[in-house]
């Protein structure tokens, strides 16, 4: 849950722009829905989703890292590999509306990015009872933005390991495995300099920032319940491949 961050250190404040469950999040969202129509679309989806959703039989993998890490690629081979379901945080549902949250205050825009992981895990819930299910990006990376955006210095001044900002939501649906893409930060800046595509604010602040970085990246590192598994994404895509699927052979059951 992410209510509050221990004192401790001068950078460290209180993390409030993440609710500490679903049903504060749908308190958060009514109170903007009159001025933002969006909001309360996106109201209207997560009311409809059962509280406590459970997975089905079938692993659940989620896949965690900063764009150029690899994780487009990834997800696909791993699910053409496993003849998996491949979903995506925000769902597809409300995606089309992040350009209109993106520019809302935090508290707002992280209102919505949580929701979508609440949505997304109906989604989930559904899929994992007839195939393996595939993650680009759930809860884990929600919560690594906005204790990095909420937290300012440098690493040593993110709340201390053990805090509860680190802690997997106890309503939301939890994965099986999530395994964390890293690469070297000169080669994730020569990849996305090779893709070509527009940035976002937050990948213009990665690459202009580099201690909004390393707090993004050591956020990661520091979640538990599940905890990230960290894979170097630096090599050929087929070595990096064989490397996730030996992690899910031995933390998944099939």
């Amino acid at each position: 849950m992410l209510r509050h961050c221990a004192s401790g250190s001068p950078g460290s404040r209180p993390v409030r722009a993440l609710p500490p469950s679903a049903r504060a999040l749908r308190q958060r969202l009514r109170q903007c829905a009159e001025r933002i129509p969006e909001a309360e679309a996106v109201l209207d989806l997560l009311e409809k989703c059962p509280e406590h959703q459970k997975k089905g039989g079938f692993p659940v993998i989620v896949f965690e890292g900063l764009d150029a890490t690899g994780k487009t690629t990834v997800t696909q081979a791993v699910k053409d590999t496993l003849n998996g379901v491949l979903l995506r945080s925000p769902p597809a549902c409300i995606s089309h509306w992040r350009t209109v949250f993106d520019d809302e205050p935090t508290l707002i825009k992280r209102a919505f990015y949580a929701a979508g992981n609440y949505i997304l895990a109906s989604e989930i819930a559904k899929a994992s009872t007839r195939a393996p299910v595939i993650i680009d990006r759930y809860w884990h990376s929600t919560a690594a933005y906005t204790i990095a955006t909420e937290t300012s210095g440098k690493v040593q001044d993110l709340p201390p390991a053990q805090d509860e900002v680190y802690q997997w939501p106890e309503d939301l649906l939890k994965p099986d495995l999530v395994l964390l893409l890293t690469v070297d930060p000169a080669e994730r800046v020569r990849r996305l300099q090779h893709r070509g595509l527009e940035k976002t604010k937050e990948e213009a602040e990665l690459e202009a920032n580099s201690l909004f970085r390393q707090r993004v990246e050591e956020s990661y590192r520091r979640m538990v319940n599940p905890a990230c598994q960290e894979v170097d994404a630096s090599p050929p895509k087929e070595e990096v491949l064989k490397t996730v699927l030996q992690l899910i052979k031995e933390h998944c059951a099939f």
